[in-house]
Parts: C-alpha cells; structure tokens; sequence
C-alpha cells in the first residue's frame, strides 16, 4: 500500500546501526533512486526490487530494470514529515540521480487534502528546470490507494503536472479496489488486486515476498519502464518522457464498470482511472531511440473568473471562459500538454462536491468526484490546482466550461471564489519532426492531425494576406 508521509507502519523494525536489509547482489548498475524508508521498514526494500532487482539472482524475481543503480533516501521513519525533509529528499543530487519514484503521499482516507509546501514545490521546479544537465528530473509518484472514497485530484503531489502520476490494474484488466481515480493520472501498471496476482519481489533480511502491493507496487514498475527509456536514449527531457507515455501506453484489455474510454479532440483514448493505458516498455523503448526532443514549453493565463457565484442544493453552477491562449504573444500555447484549473471554493459539506470542465474541443475532464468520508464545513479548496492530462494534443483556444454541483442525500451550498484558466504546451507541433515507424500508431494519427492542423492555418494566413493587399 502506499506509504503515508512520516508513517512507517510495519510491523517489524530494525535499529538504525543494523546493516542494510537487501544482498547487495540484488542491486545493480544505470543511475536513478526513489524516496525509500530504510532500514526500520520494508516499504521501500520491496519497490527497490521491482525495479532493480538483478537478473538471475537465485532469490527473488527479476527487476524491470536490472541494469540500473538505485539509492535510498531515507525520510519516511522521521517521527513527523516537514517541508524541508521532503523538499531535501526530491533534490537529493539531481545532476548524478534520474529518477525519483515516491510510493508515498498524503493519507488515503478519503477526506485529506494536502500537496507539496514552499520548498517542496521550489524543489520540483529546479528540478525538471536543472536537474541531469537541464534534461529535467524525472519524478514518478503512486495515484494513491484510496478507493472509491478519494480522489487523487486531492493530493497534489500525484496531481502536480511535474511529476508522472501512475495507477494500477490487476492483469485480467480490471481495476483494483483500492485504485483511486482522477484526471492528473497519466498511465498505469499491473499491481495485485481482488485478491490475486500477488508480485514478488525483495524484502528485509535478504528474503523474497508476495505481500507487496497497491500503487505502491505500480509506481516502481513506471520508474523501471523509464529507466529502461533512458538506457535507450539518455537525451530524454522529463517532458519527453509524458509524451513517450501518452503515446505508447496501450488500452489492451483495461476495463472499468464506471469509467469508459473516450478520445480527446485529437483522438487520443483516455480513461478517467486508467490514463492513457497501461505502460508498454517494448513501445517505449523503441519510440525513444529515434526520439526528438519537444518543442520548448510555454504557460498561458487563458482567463480567471474571480466574482463570487453560489452554488445551489439544486441543478449545477456553469461557468465559461473564453480564450485565445495568448495568441499573439509570446507565451501562446497551440498544443496543449497539461491544464490546471486553480479553483477556491468553499461549501456545507467539501465530500459532495463534484466538478467537471470541458474543452472548446469537448473533451470532458472530472476534476473532483464525490469523497463520501469528507465531511469540511470550513477550508474547502484555496487555490487548489486541479490538473488533467485529457486534453493532451487539442488545441486549447475557444471556449471552456466549468460545472459545479452537488452529489449527495443531503442539500448542500457553496461559493465559487475563483476559477483561473492555466494553460500549459507548445507553440508548435510536438511530433511534425518524430519518425513513424508504424503507421496504425498513436504517433502517426497524432502527426497526420497536426500536418492537417498545420496546413489548414497556413492556407488560412495566406488568404487573410491576400485579402489584406486587395
């Protein structure tokens, strides 16, 4: 399960002068580390494996990665977490380390809502801005294992546009009752679930387990995957390393009785739980050789609306904002990566909230479901960034709607504070200049969209120039 910050709850510990509980024989060789709580638990022993766990090693299975190097930082035994020990622990020496993989977050009972501090966030901004030479930190973070109950829109460290938010499926595609859904999260991996297809991997004392599990296990499994992504083309930024996720991960056979698959505006197939599909290292790895790095990213305010708005027991509160995403300026976003709605609003009961946006291309984001164990009256949200990797491709500028209601037994009211617009991608098309090598490709319908996109625009210039000289 997911590790809460500043909790290291199993049941049996170790003093802190007792060696490090894995063979070294386990663990070898490429460069990039993670978040562990070594040695007083076996949390972070368990996903070191997973991921670098060395070929036949005669104990244990084999990790995604076998060939890399892994690091523990140890800041989840502390008897409380500060900001300070979180923001020191993802910057831990971002020019030699990777990739920073966190099976860890706020607590999972449905009605916490908590994210990154000052440091923190100053600390993830330096690193995908500086960290490997300006490549870019590569942060990978568990969705969380709060089920039905949460929503990992709640936790701002898996719902931050800098960090690569993974959640799990269990192997005959279905979801695990513990997957918590939202639409910051980007792809999944195979953890257990239901209560079958337990993973193996290392434990303390040099032992193998089949009791490791949750989000916990599938965020591991993603930093393998990039790893090996990296093996093959260490020229990858962190922004490459989403889009190389959008484009390869596979539906297959994932499946959710409430959650169906869409296509966003530029057809890409999406999932509310599941992301972009379940993570394929093969497609990866073979896109990432003959990659060229994106196109420089640009941040765009495409509106705020600011003047308080009640929200009813009854019906829902729609807003609207229209925007040309900058156009014309030197920040204008064309192709859009990740979205962020800012939101302040404050309501009876914070659990029954429920609030969606959709793009001037129509494709439907759930920023927050109902959290039934949420029970706040008085903080709400306060400039709480909402973020959703649905929209990825579209073009952002035209007419966004926010939708603001009730789902509950009981009636409820709120205010809407504030909604402010972030825009986030490129000015110019991600993928005219990537090479096809399969043409029934998310890359190939993704770069025909964009040569059509581009074409029509140029047509569109060239006759408002025309009939400008007439």
């Amino acid at each position: 399960m997911k590790q809460e910050k500043g909790k290291c709850n199993q049941p049996s510990c170790r003093t802190a002068s007792e060696p490090l509980p894995v063979k070294e024989s386990l663990l070898r060789a490429l460069g990039f580390t993670w978040c562990l709580c070594l040695p007083f638990c076996s949390h972070g022993t368990r996903c070191a494996g997973e991921v670098s766990a060395a070929a036949n090693n005669n104990i244990c299975g084999v990790g995604v990665a076998y060939n890399s190097k892994v690091a523990g930082i140890r800041m989840l035994d502390q008897p409380f977490m500060t900001d300070i020990i979180e923001a020191s622990s993802i910057s831990h020496m971002p020019q030699v380390i990777d990739i920073y993989s966190a099976s860890w977050g706020p607590t999972d009972n449905g009605k916490t809502v908590d994210g990154p501090r000052e440091l923190t966030l100053q600390a993830m901004a330096d690193g995908v801005n500086k960290g490997r030479g300006g490549k870019g930190s590569i942060y990978v973070w568990a969705s969380g294992d709060g089920g039905s109950y949460d929503d990992c829109n709640c936790d701002g460290y898996a719902s931050s546009m800098w960090t690569i938010s993974i959640n799990s499926a269990i192997n005959d595609g279905r979801t695990a009752l513990y997957d918590e859904s939202c639409s910051s999260t980007l792809a999944s991996t195979f953890s257990n679930g239901r209560k079958r297809n337990p993973e193996a991997t290392t434990d303390l004392y040099g032992n193998c387990t089949l009791r490791h599990s949750g989000t916990s296990a599938a965020a591991p499994e993603a930093a393998g995957v990039f790893a090996l992504a990296l093996e093959a083309n260490l020229d990858l930024t962190w922004r490459d390393m989403q889009h190389l996720t959008v484009l390869t991960s596979k539906r297959n056979q994932l499946h959710d009785e409430v959650h169906q698959w869409r296509r966003n505006g530029v057809g890409l197939e999406f999932n509310h739980l599941f992301g972009y599909g379940v993570l394929d290292a093969g497609a990866m790895v073979k896109m990432a050789k003959d990659w060229k790095t994106v196109p420089e990213r640009f941040h765009c305010v495409g509106g705020s609306i600011q003047e308080p708005e009640k929200i009813l027991p009854s019906g829902k509160l729609v807003l609207t904002l229209t925007t040309d995403a900058c156009e014309g300026k030197e920040n204008f976003v064309r192709y859009l990566e990740h979205v962020q709605a800012v939101i302040t609003v404050n309501s009876t009961r914070r659990g029954d909230l429920n609030i969606n946006m959709t793009s001037p291309m129509g494709t439907k984001s759930i920023l927050l479901s109902r959290r039934p164990r949420d029970d706040d009256s008085k903080v709400g949200f306060d400039k709480w960034p909402f973020m959703t990797t649905h929209t990825w491709g579209e073009d952002p500028r035209g007419t966004w709607a926010l939708e603001i209601g009730f789902v509950g037994s009981l009636p409820q009211r709120g205010v809407l504070k504030e909604w402010t617009l972030m825009l986030h991608g490129t000015q110019s098309a991600p993928y005219i200049d990537q090479i096809v090598k399969d043409y029934q490709s998310k890359l190939a319908m993704s770069k025909k969209e964009e040569l059509e996109e581009e074409l029509d625009e140029a047509v569109e210039r060239s006759l408002k120039s025309i009939l400008s000289k007439t």
